[in-house]
């Protein structure tokens, strides 16, 4: 997923602590194969490849993710999308060129996009692609999946005790022995690296970072985000850093996409409308920071 897990855990032995480990990372394997947009021959590539219109019968877990990602999408009015797969592959090509991609070719692109161009029919477990040249990107959704998915393998095994980190986006279960939960650093906006804003404590939740700290690309003079907005074809503009805070990574994970499109305000009004979701968003304008806390940010996480 182009990234690295890291999975913390108490056990009472060193066998079972290994076994359990590699059992959790075999399901982040396993879940790579099935979703990522790098390996040609991966079911997410396939169903890609289907013609339009024509239902596909795919796996479980993408029939999880993909419903999931239709109900964060419905839910943030589409600034969640994981049709923005030809915007995204424009803009990969931008980065390398340091060119913004011509409005012709976004036009094009658009005609492919849009989350109501997928069809999911949950009897069947079956989805339809309803536009030519679609191409699904699960980037926004797959890591904090991919770590729900890893914890509850090691919850499975009665290993309760645990941390699966897949970069942003972490999973945590039942706190370290004596602690009253996780400590979880939150980064600096555009500060050095490993410099500290805060710490929350955080326990059976996951939490994810989303922003343009490292990823971003300058164009004649001006800066781009390598998230995509879904209404424009192009990289955010604005300066932002986004920390949700809910019961598990895959929400935080969307959430956290969702909400650097949709901005604080809006951003904002989504979260505090979900129950147990909390959000930090760190803003910097014209040379100013700006801090912004949903709700239930202060209630959600302890600040140390």
């Amino acid at each position: 997923m182009g990234t690295l897990f890291k999975i913390t855990l108490y056990a009472p032995e060193e066998a079972a602590a290994r076994s359990a480990a590699e059992a959790a990372f075999h399901r982040v394997v396993t879940l790579d194969e099935i979703m990522s947009d790098y390996q040609a021959d991966s079911e997410l590539m396939r169903l890609c490849e289907a013609p339009p219109g024509q239902p596909v019968r795919v796996s479980a877990d993408l029939f999880d993710v993909l419903e999931q990602a239709q109900r964060f999408s419905a839910l943030s009015g589409g600034a969640f999308d994981v049709t923005v797969g030809p915007f995204v592959r424009l803009w990969r090509f931008a980065r390398k060129k340091k060119a913004v991609p011509a409005p012709a070719e976004v036009n094009a692109a658009a005609a492919s996009v849009g989350y109501k161009k997928l069809r999911l029919d949950r009897r069947e477990r079956t989805i339809t692609l309803l536009a030519p040249n679609m191409r699904l990107d699960l980037g926004g959704i797959a890591k904090g999946y991919a770590a729900d998915q890893a914890l509850a393998v090691l919850k499975g095994r009665g290993l309760t005790r645990a941390l699966v980190a897949a970069s942003g986006d972490i999973a945590v279960g039942d706190p370290p022995p004596g602690q009253r939960g996780w400590k979880v650093a939150l980064a600096a906006m555009g500060g050095v690296t490993n410099e500290i804003t805060r710490t929350v404590l955080l326990s059976n939740a996951g939490i994810s970072t989303s922003g343009d700290t490292e990823q971003y690309v300058e164009i004649g003079g001006t800066r781009y985000s390598h998230i995509v907005d879904p209404s424009t074809g192009l990289g955010l503009t604005h300066r932002l850093q986004v920390t949700i805070i809910a019961p598990r990574a895959t929400t935080t994970d969307a959430l956290a996409t969702g909400v650097s499109v949709l901005g604080p305000e809006r951003g904002l009004a989504l979260v505090d409308s979900l129950p147990r979701t909390a959000a930090l968003i760190l803003t910097r304008s014209n040379g100013q920071d700006r801090v912004w806390t949903s709700r239930r940010f202060n209630g959600i996480a302890f600040q140390k």
